[in-house]
């Protein structure tokens, strides 16, 4: 089993893929910062603008700007998708352990403690879990009626194409030793919503220890994930995955692949 990589003087690495956020993203980036703060953890955050049309980019400069030297703005030229937006965070990160979060601020970022300890207890990815937080009255998961009833059909659904076991692949708070990431997102390939999808067949397929871990978790007004659409083309993306690993495209490979020249514009560098 992979253990951490202790090379970096950072502990953690947050990811948060950006799209149209401007409304949302600075308070649950302030929330991120000051947490961090009082735990005195070195942490970077990497806010991967998607290609967004609105000002999401002005915010993170302007929070940047007022003393926040931990944040890095990597901006994509365009729209690719969730998945591409984590994808290129996670390529860029440097810390032991790397986290990715929903921009929305949906699950507090206390949250991470319950992940931490599950990767200090053997786990190689620990991956936040509304589903089972719901079966458990010390949780609180707030989310609407028919987004909770579509989903459980969803990973129904999911868990008999090929993730058996796993309640929850879409809950978007998920954290990696960095070996694991590396390992993961150099051949990862799906750019939509699916990804999570894709990076846990992979992980099941290289028997990596997941852990699964209830958290509190609310429902944020503005998603842009449209539960029927994204829901089909998610098994469509599924279905893609099992086809990929048949013809070999997520063996391992001895050398990671190298970092795309991508990044635009940074609002500052990480503290070392």
């Amino acid at each position: 089993m992979p253990t951490p990589d202790t090379s970096s003087s950072i502990a953690l690495s947050v990811i948060l893929p950006a799209y149209n956020e401007q409304s949302r993203i600075l308070r649950y980036l302030a929330e991120i910062h000051r947490y961090f703060v009082a735990r005195r953890t070195p942490i970077e955050i990497l806010v991967v603008d998607d290609g967004s049309s609105d000002n999401t980019a002005a915010v993170v400069e302007k929070f940047c700007r007022g003393g926040t030297p931990a944040v890095r703005l990597i901006r994509l030229n365009r729209n690719q998708g969730k998945g591409a937006a984590v994808r290129t965070g996670m390529r860029h990160a440097q810390g032991a352990l790397h986290l990715f979060a929903d921009a929305d601020g949906a699950t507090p970022i206390q949250e991470v403690e319950r992940l931490e300890a599950a990767i200090a207890g053997g786990a190689d990815l620990a991956i936040g879990s509304r589903a089972l937080a719901s079966r458990d009255a010390r949780y609180t998961v707030q989310a609407r009626w028919h987004r909770s009833v579509l989903g459980n059909a969803f990973n129904g659904l999911v868990q008999q194409l090929g993730l058996s076991g796993i309640a929850d692949t879409q809950c978007g708070f998920k954290l990696f030793r960095r070996a694991v990431a590396r390992d993961l997102f150099a051949v990862a390939c799906v750019d939509g919503y699916g990804f999570d999808l894709e990076l846990l067949y992979i992980a099941r397929q290289r028997d990596y220890c997941i852990a699964e871990v209830p958290i509190n978790w609310m429902d944020q007004p503005g998603s842009k994930v449209q539960v029927f659409r994204d829901g089909i083309r998610m098994l469509h993306e599924l279905l893609t995955v099992r086809q990929n690993n048949a013809q070999g495209r997520y063996a391992p490979s001895a050398s990671l692949r190298e970092l795309p020249e991508i990044v635009l514009g940074e609002a500052s560098s990480p503290t070392h």
